[in-house]
Parts: C-alpha cells; structure tokens; sequence
C-alpha cells in the first residue's frame, strides 16, 4: 500500500509542478495573487487608449465628411436643359412597355 501512495505522490508531484510553469498554472497564480486579467491599472491603460484612437477615428472621418461636401459642391451640376442630349423623336421607341 505504502508502495502505491508514493507512485501517486511522485507522480502527482511531477504533474503539480508542469502545471504550475504552464502558462495556464501562471494564469491560475496570477488569478490568486488578485491580478486578474492584468490588473486593473492594464485595464484602465488599454480603455485610455482603445478611447483615445476612437475619437482620432471620428476626427478622420469628420475630415472625410467635409471632403465628400466639397467634392460635391465643386462637381459640375448638368441641369440645364440646353446641355442635355437631345433624344431620337423620329425612331420609335421600342421595348416590351411600348
């Protein structure tokens, strides 16, 4: 009996320590220790970052907005009846509505 308890010993012993330089056994420590996920002050620093490129972000798409109304405006508008083509009356329209 005394045989058996020390193969488990042993081997659990080797199975403990794999864990604990495993990277899930570091995570399980770091998890104890009250690090989290990286602790609150990563957290606050990735939120800081994560806010500040969305509003550069928004910046460049404001920018885009007043390029697109630019480019608009400075497009030249064909309305004027004088400088649409001219149509065909005398063919006659053909098409399954005719």
């Amino acid at each position: 009996m005394s045989d058996i308890v020390a193969i488990i010993m042993v081997f659990g012993g080797f199975f403990t320590f794999l864990l604990a330089i495993s990277p899930v056994g570091r995570a399980v420590a770091d998890r104890i220790r009250g690090g989290g996920l990286g602790g609150s002050n990563e957290l606050a620093h990735r939120l800081d970052d994560l806010i500040e490129e969305i509003e550069t972000v928004r910046h460049e798409v404001m920018e885009l907005g007043e390029r697109v109304d630019f480019t608009e405006r400075m497009l030249p508008r064909s309305n004027d009846p004088q400088e649409l083509p001219k149509g065909g009356a005398d063919k006659p329209e053909e098409g399954p509505w005719r």
